[in-house]
């Protein structure tokens, strides 16, 4: 587990700006946490930083935004509408995670036993300025994390 803490939305946006120099095609991010706590801004960095220039927003109401223009495709999911893992396979939605880009999943914990087995995982607390991240990921992933984190200006916590 790697915990770490954000101190304003611009650093949460840099985190993301700086994990997505990291990411495949395939990698799959799985975001929980509360309303306000930062899932949409981090999505905001992560799209920046494989090269995105579209305006990010949370897809609430389409329930997946596809993001190009970058390095790779951004599908940005919000599956806090779906009543379950059931309704994401019954849209074909699984389909994104073979697709060569990457998927940011908010409010994953709907589709929790859906998601592929090298997932990054991250809860975020908080909302304003400070927000606290716990990620959960392969060590393939755990040093391309605490890079991101550092890089961005924020301290690995133990």
């Amino acid at each position: 587990m790697i915990r770490f803490k954000t101190t304003s939305p611009e650093q949460t946006e840099r985190f993301g700006h700086e994990l997505a120099k990291s990411l495949c095609g395939g990698d799959v991010i799985a975001l929980t946490g509360d309303l306000g706590a930062g899932k949409t801004c981090l999505t905001r960095g992560i799209a920046g930083g494989l090269g995105s220039t579209s305006h990010v927003s949370s897809p609430t109401f389409t329930i997946v935004n596809e993001y190009d223009g970058g390095r790779l495709m951004l599908f940005h999911f919000d599956t806090y509408r779906l009543s379950g893992p059931d309704d994401f396979l019954m849209s074909g939605l699984d389909e994104y995670f073979y697709r060569d880009g990457v998927c940011v999943i908010e409010w994953s914990d709907i589709i929790d036993e859906l998601l592929p087995e090298d997932v990054i995982k991250m809860t975020i607390t908080g909302d304003g300025t400070e927000r606290t991240f716990e990620c959960e990921c392969s060590e393939k992933h755990s040093k391309n994390i605490t890079d991101a984190v550092v890089n961005a200006g924020a301290k690995v916590e133990e």
